[in-house]
């Protein structure tokens, strides 16, 4: 039997997320491995010292352990959607940089010692920006979702979903239309399928569109 692709995964990430969403578009046939955090397995943790997810153990030994990586080399397999023309990196900074930065100290307050509505607010005015960018064409680059909508929003989802009522009441007539689009598509739904948690000497699960 031909080796796998090896998908350390934890199932409510969102950079785990991304990473599955550009797998399962791809085709890239994977053993899922679904991570307790609290207990993360100590084949991950040889694989990838840092011990976050997502985890992609190539057979041939390669590790790629940064979500965005994950997308850009399963697209560059094969990318059937043309996810890769929006792979816009000064988006992407801004989410993985001052988005997630304030979303962490919004949602994890106690954590970090600040003030959550600070963050919250200086979170809103980057979701007014893409609000504005969604009222062009309906997608962040474009007319069809790409890289970049599908790294986004996972993070946007977790900050909506802290405070719900909220975030509802915000004035984001597109970017409203627009999460809600994603989260009610068949891609998502099928990778937040719900796995126990991996044990060395499990059957392997598939992972494979």
């Amino acid at each position: 039997m031909t080796a796998l692709t090896i998908l350390y995964s934890f199932r409510r990430c969102p950079y785990a997320m991304r990473a599955r969403m550009a797998l399962w578009i791809s085709g890239t046939r994977c053993e899922l491995r679904e991570v307790k955090l609290a207990d993360k397995p100590d084949a991950m943790l040889e694989a990838s010292p840092k011990g976050t997810v997502p985890v992609v153990m190539l057979p041939d030994g390669q590790i790629i352990d940064e979500s965005i990586d994950v997308m850009r080399w399963a697209l560059g397999r094969n990318d059937p959607e043309g996810w890769l023309a929006g792979d816009d990196r000064e988006l992407l900074a801004q989410v993985d940089g001052p988005f997630k930065h304030h979303l962490d100290r919004y949602k994890y307050f106690t954590r970090y010692d600040t003030d959550p509505q600070e963050h919250r607010s200086a979170a809103l005015d980057i979701l007014r920006s893409l609000d504005k960018r969604l009222a062009k064409n309906g997608q962040l680059c474009g007319p069809q979702r790409t890289l970049a909508d599908m790294a986004t929003f996972p993070f946007i989802r977790q900050f909506a979903n802290h405070d719900r009522a909220w975030f509802e009441a915000q004035a984001l007539p597109h970017l409203h239309p627009w999460l809600a689009g994603h989260l009610a598509s068949e891609i998502f739904a099928t990778i937040m399928a719900k796995h126990v948690p991996w044990k060395s000497g499990d059957e392997p699960v598939l992972f494979a569109s």
